[in-house]
């Protein structure tokens, strides 16, 4: 089932998301709707928090990157095929430079900047078996990561701006949270007025 995706001004968007466990309800069906909800709307990752729900759950699939012509071989191999669910996931360590990329965000539909992030991550988590892993990722499958992992920490990748972009994109954000957008997928706007 396709599950609307919560906009920008949502609070649940700004909590920190709990740990669950394998008796969470209904989770096979979550993921399912989770996995669906996001090919629906064409995006590489999408995080518990942006379907309402405050808990540390997300998951990625960067196969649409892996065609990136400007890529390494080596990037496209990594990022070709790379689905992944990750539970109670912390991230232990960031390390290397930071480098820019122009990153989008599903909650926030038609706002696109560069964002700068350290290169490598150590990351623990469990898969949907609940298995524990810790794994190091790099470039871009480190980027779309961190950029899931925020959401469960109650963090956007427009808070890593600097002030000056914040405020010349402050009323699209505004926009964004009162509906006052068009968007090829559903969607939940927090200020949107009811229609009487």
């Amino acid at each position: 089932m396709i599950l609307p995706i919560v906009a920008y001004g949502d609070p649940v968007l700004r909590k920190v998301a709990v740990d669950i466990d394998k008796e969470y309800p209904a989770f096979n069906t979550l993921l399912e709707n989770m996995w669906e909800t996001m090919y629906n709307a064409s995006g590489v990752g999408l995080a518990a928090p942006q379907i309402g729900l405050p808990i540390r759950l997300f998951l990625v699939d960067t196969t649409p990157f892996s065609d990136d012509e400007d890529l390494t071989e080596e990037e496209q191999k990594a990022l070709n095929g790379f689905k992944k669910v990750f539970i109670n996931a912390y991230i232990e360590e960031e390390t290397g430079e930071e480098w820019g990329f122009n990153e989008g965000c599903l909650s926030i539909p038609d706002i696109r900047e560069d964002v700068f992030r350290k290169e490598t991550i150590t990351i623990s988590y469990m898969d949907e078996e609940f298995n524990s892993h810790k794994e190091t990722y790099s470039g871009l499958l480190a980027r779309v990561i961190q950029h899931e992992y925020d959401h469960i920490e109650g963090i956007l990748f427009t808070d890593k701006l600097s002030s000056l972009k914040k405020r010349l994109i402050k009323s699209r954000l505004a926009n964004i949270s009162k509906g006052k957008i068009r968007v090829d997928y559903r969607m939940r706007f927090p200020n949107m007025k009811k229609a009487r």
